[in-house]
């Protein structure tokens, strides 16, 4: 991903309104990311590999709190180091067309939000993929380089306000365990919305486990009939 000056190089104003938007299932279809490498593996090393990567990614999941895809790849060449067709896997990676799996009208939405405050990328992942994919799909010119990728970014707000000083924020996320989170910290300065895209967001056991956002939209095209006003 290219490097972002606005972050980093200096202090921002403080704006009145910041819209953060989270990346996997909220602007871009990860699940069907996820369901096209599946097909890629069992095809390239058949199935009873495939599975265990599958297995070793969940590990990663699991430790690390967020999906690494490349770091599961890695540790299953260590397992088979002399397994050649993963070097197709990588190349299906790091070439994937993600634009191609963003959601309709997510683009549309970062421009129409725009029009009350700066729009930011606020997402979890590891350094390689997941800037990749925010860079390969459109998002980073769309939020013009406004992106902050952390390791659990509910527990980074304090982060999140010095890269972007507001008075209140906007939060959209398909998970509401990080609604919830982030609510709880900055309470009536965050506005929460839930977008019903991905696994996560019709668990029937997160659903029930949360509380309920402050809106809930199906999907995240329908944030451009929003007046944030």
């Amino acid at each position: 991903m290219r490097p972002n000056p606005s972050s980093a190089a200096r202090p921002r104003a403080k704006s009145k309104i910041v819209f953060l938007f989270d990346v996997d299932n909220t602007l871009l279809d990860n699940d069907r990311v996820t369901d096209d490498l599946r097909r890629h593996l069992d095809s390239e090393v058949g199935p009873s590999r495939a599975r265990r990567y599958w297995s070793i990614f969940e590990h990663h999941r699991a430790r690390l709190g967020y999906a690494d895809y490349l770091g599961a790849l890695q540790s299953y060449r260590n397992e088979n180091p002399h397994d050649l067709r993963l070097l197709t896997v990588s190349s299906f990676l790091i070439n994937y067309p993600f634009a191609n799996r963003l959601y309709p009208n997510s683009l549309d939405v970062i421009q129409h939000v725009q029009k009350w405050g700066p729009a930011a990328l606020l997402t979890d992942g590891d350094v390689v993929f997941q800037p990749r994919k925010v860079d390969r799909s459109g998002l980073f010119e769309a939020v013009k380089g406004n992106v902050l990728i952390y390791v659990h970014k509910e527990k980074e707000l304090k982060d999140v306000e010095r890269h972007y000083p507001a008075q209140r924020y906007v939060l959209v996320d398909d998970k509401l365990r990080i609604l919830a989170a982030v609510k709880k910290i900055w309470k009536t300065r965050v506005t929460t919305v839930f977008v019903r895209q991905g696994h996560y967001a019709v668990d029937p056991k997160i659903l029930k486990k949360f509380p309920a956002a402050d809106l809930t939209i199906e999907r995240i095209g329908h944030l451009t009939q929003c007046d944030f006003g």
